[in-house]
């Protein structure tokens, strides 16, 4: 889920991009030789990458770091963070978004700046932009194993190579994990995965809560879009040619929620319609701006640019709670039927399967109101199908936030993970709470892991409903 503004430019393609099965196996450097389609796949040599160039380290790690940059054989831009005091490990990073609009190599200076608790904890650090925006996962997770490429290549072999997806990326380093699951001589080309605030219930179940909020918010406010305006089915998010930007939106929810304002200086109209969507959708109004704007224009992307026009998405068989008439609210929102061919082009770039061959330990906040709590509950399943669940260590956290919990946080969840990769010793929330508490004293106060939450099934925060 984003974490950036979403930008309402069309991604460019490029022509390096190969198709994601064709490149998932060049990557991998499959060494059997296959037949039919995989074995063009095999045929097809990686791209020679370039060597990243010396670049300037963002100021707060300047004088503990060394910095590279380049961009990647497929138009990624990418950033490396290498400490003088190297620990030989690195950490190889997703990012959130997914932000629509072509790669900006400002983006991997974002993330380092916020993720520089890795480097300052002796990790190398790196990461892509991603070739383009929207939400294609593979494609995300073969920029991902592009750069570890690169950094094998180019700057040094670690010892011990982390993925880290947050947010979204999580998606992304799940998906990653499980499609290059081993390297042309035989070895693992991740250690671990490490998952932190993640969106891990795939792109046909994480998303579904949006269009409730779209298809709630029309019937409460009636203007996304007016009656006088061409008419749309609400779960393609936007007409393909719909000149709408953020701020059009923004004034729109402002003039029938009144968000720019304080509770107070609502109107009594405004906040019973603010407190049907919380009721209803179970979402924080803080977030309503967020989640209307993924509703809006990444459902938009999703449908013109991954789906071929058919939207995934639909709420068919929802039974919505919470209002003052429920009756009503049931009998009068708009239903759409999710298309079955866009599903399932969608799920196969975006869900996981939960065959993941190495350690994943993940943590949420469970009061995170972007990527709720529950999500980790039907990752677990998904595991659990997949033959992983030996594999998976879920941790919650008294946090409010999504974006970054604390700094001694990451540490900790790294030393675990690394323990159980070089000692087979299986983490616990109970051993995880001690070392974090241990290392407050380098990193700061911040520790909050909860010992024995198991977070409710999907079902109890997103309605259910029909699916194709």
């Amino acid at each position: 889920m984003p974490e950036f503004p979403l930008s309402e430019t069309r991604p460019a393609r490029t022509a390096a991009a190969l198709p994601a099965t064709l490149l998932a196996m060049a990557l991998a450097g499959c060494a059997s030789a296959p037949t039919g389609p995989a074995a063009k796949a095999a045929a097809t040599a990686a791209i020679a990458e370039a060597a990243p160039a010396a670049a300037p380290c963002p100021k707060d790690v300047a004088a503990i770091a060394r910095c590279l940059s380049g961009q990647d054989s497929a138009g990624a831009y990418y950033l490396i963070a290498v400490p003088h005091l190297w620990n030989q490990h690195l950490v190889l990073h997703a990012h959130g978004g997914p932000a629509l609009g072509a790669p900006r190599a400002e983006r991997s200076v974002e993330d380092l700046e916020r993720w520089q608790i890795m480097v300052r904890a002796g990790y190398a650090w790196a990461g892509s932009t991603f070739r383009q925006g929207g939400v294609e996962v593979r494609a995300a997770a073969e920029d991902t194993e592009r750069l570890r490429q690169i950094f094998v290549q180019h700057v040094a072999k670690p010892q011990r190579t982390v993925l880290h997806g947050q947010s979204w990326g999580a998606s992304v380093a799940a998906k990653g994990a499980e499609m290059f699951q081993r390297t042309a001589d035989g070895k693992r080309p991740y250690d671990a995965v490490l998952l932190t605030s993640g969106v891990l219930a795939g792109g046909t179940r994480s998303y579904d809560f949006r269009t409730d909020l779209r298809v709630v918010y029309q019937y409460l406010c009636n203007n996304h879009p007016r009656p006088t305006e061409a008419q749309y089915p609400l779960h393609i998010g936007l007409p393909a040619d719909a000149a709408m930007t953020q701020a059009d939106l923004a004034a729109r929810l402002n003039e029938c929620l009144g968000l720019n304002r304080p509770a107070a200086e609502r109107t009594p109209e405004q906040q019973r319609k603010v407190k049907t969507i919380v009721d209803v959708i179970r979402i924080p109004a803080s977030s309503i701006q967020g989640h209307m704007n993924w509703a809006t224009f990444l459902f938009r992307d999703v449908v013109q640019h991954r789906t071929g026009g058919a939207s995934p998405f639909g709420n068919m068989g929802v039974v919505y709670k919470g209002s003052a008439d429920d009756a009503a609210l049931n009998a009068g929102v708009l239903r759409y039927r999710a298309d079955p061919q866009a599903v399932a082009r969608f799920a196969a770039d975006t869900d996981p399967t939960g065959r993941i061959p190495v350690p994943v330990l993940t943590v949420k906040g469970v009061d995170d109101p972007t990527a709720f709590v529950e999500l980790d509950a039907q990752f677990k399943v998904t595991m659990e199908q997949g033959g992983s669940s030996a594999r998976l260590v879920q941790t919650f956290t008294q946090h409010s936030t999504h974006s970054y919990l604390s700094d001694p946080t990451y540490p900790t969840l790294m030393n675990a993970l690394l323990r159980w990769v070089d000692e087979g010793a299986k983490p616990t929330p109970e051993g995880i709470a001690r070392d974090c508490a241990a290392q407050e004293a380098r990193y700061g106060k911040g520790c909050a892991f909860l010992l024995a939450y198991a977070p409710a099934p999907l079902a109890s925060r997103v309605y259910d409903r029909q699916r194709p």
